[in-house]
């Protein structure tokens, strides 16, 4: 990472020496506040360093790292000795001479000095870095920074997703862990979800839960099905419950793979609860709620300036008349937000009809949107009055997301997924 010549820059022939710079409680020398300093500041407090900022201005971001007390900022063009007792300082000021000259301040000093107007002069360089679970990868190519970034990121997102094998030298602690898989779409799970699904030696899985990442597991991951298709073959959530804590008792790391978020009608909460009552911990791992992307996906915003200043998601699985029901549909009828239904295909017939009595305009717009995020993605429209028609008429099927509201027409014709 770092490179020391005596007075002269060695040349180019000669590749960088790598290190990592351990600065917790060292002076680190800042000249300049603008972009460079933004981008490059939060690493080094993040290293504990024991930062000066030299600098007449700063960009907002800067200046509020210097009202919180996380940098120290000297309001003032750079001097000579600013650099005095630094063991690392980074040169990006919009003056060449006075890089120059702090370049040279550094080489008298022996401070390791990065420079962002001219690598060559400097004595040390910057490297293309990134983090996972502990680990720092620091790339250098020279004078190539886009491919020294590219081969960062594709380090640091194999070790994320598991598909770089890098055991650590440590055993494995055993984990459960109620992971959010997002509305559909592999790509859209969290990062951290998709780390401990690698890492998983059990996992529980939902229908609505990303699949296609369930191919991407070794032979020796045991996939239990918890499938639970509307009026087909279910697993009950005891059973469910059951095995989250049979796995886990017997020291397996168990992911509970869900569709959406594990906490948005996933039923997460009793599985929790079920393992708090064996005395087991577990990791929640939000996800991508289908209620907001789903929309989204198909060009709706659930809230828009001037059109919905509110959003309400509710439950569609019992109808308004059951006695079962929990939603105050009266009241739903009466906001001007936008209403966003799950799980609510079959009955959507009664939930119109149940709006209209209540008030709601029966020519509200609606959308009902199917395999959200996926290559099976269908949007079809309607409005209160004639939705329980077109649900029968365009067979629509769950999952299926509904948006009631005006936000539904003011989306774009055509969003690239």
């Amino acid at each position: 990472m770092a490179e020391h010549a005596d007075h002269t820059a060695q040349p180019a022939t000669h590749p960088a020496y790598p290190v990592g710079l351990r600065l917790a409680g060292r002076r680190v020398v800042v000249l300049g506040g603008g972009q460079v300093a933004q981008r490059r500041l939060p690493a080094l407090i993040a290293a504990g360093a024991e930062i000066t900022l030299i600098s007449p201005s700063a960009t907002p971001s800067v200046d509020v790292m210097a009202e919180t007390g996380e940098i120290t900022w000297i309001k003032r063009r750079y001097e000579d000795g600013d650099l005095a007792d630094a063991w690392y300082a980074l040169v990006a000021t919009t003056d060449p001479a006075a890089n120059a000259a702090a370049s040279a301040e550094a080489e008298r000093t022996r401070t390791w000095c990065v420079r962002s107007d001219d690598a060559e002069a400097a004595t040390a360089w910057t490297p293309a870095t990134g983090r996972s679970e502990g680990v720092t990868v620091a790339v250098l190519t020279g004078h190539d920074p886009r491919r020294s970034a590219a081969v960062r990121d594709a380090i640091v997102e194999g070790l994320r997703d598991g598909s770089i094998a890098a055991p650590a030298r440590r055993a494995r602690t055993p984990f459960v862990a109620l992971v959010g898989g997002g509305p559909g779409d592999p790509d859209l799970i969290t990062v951290r979800g998709r780390r401990l699904l690698a890492e998983a030696d059990v996992v529980i899985a939902d229908r609505l839960g990303p699949r296609d990442l369930l191919d991407e597991l070794p032979p020796h991951v045991e996939v239990i099905d918890a499938a639970k298709i509307p009026y087909g073959r279910f697993m009950a959530q005891e059973a469910i419950n059951n095995a989250l804590i049979e796995h886990a008792k017997a020291g397996r790391s168990v992911v509970r793979l869900k569709g959406g978020d594990p906490f948005v009608f996933g039923r997460g909460m009793e599985e929790a609860q079920a393992l708090a009552a064996e005395g087991i911990a577990c990791t929640v791992v939000p996800g991508i709620s289908s209620s907001i992307s789903v929309p989204g996906a198909a060009g709706i915003p659930v809230t828009h300036r001037g059109v919905a200043h509110e959003f309400t998601v509710v439950s569609g699985h019992v109808a308004p008349d059951d006695p079962r029901s929990l939603v105050d549909w009266a009241s739903l009828a009466k906001l001007t937000g936008t209403l966003v239904i799950l799980m609510g295909v079959d009955k959507i017939g009664k939930i119109a009809e149940a709006l209209i009595a209540h008030g709601k305009n029966p020519e509200t717009p609606l959308a009902l949107v199917q395999e959200g995020t996926t290559a099976s993605q269908r949007r079809v429209d309607a409005t209160l009055a004639t939705v329980a028609e077109t649900v029968k008429t365009q067979e629509v099927r769950p999952p299926a997301v509904i948006v009631i509201g005006d936000v539904v027409t003011e989306g774009p014709d055509r969003l690239v997924r």
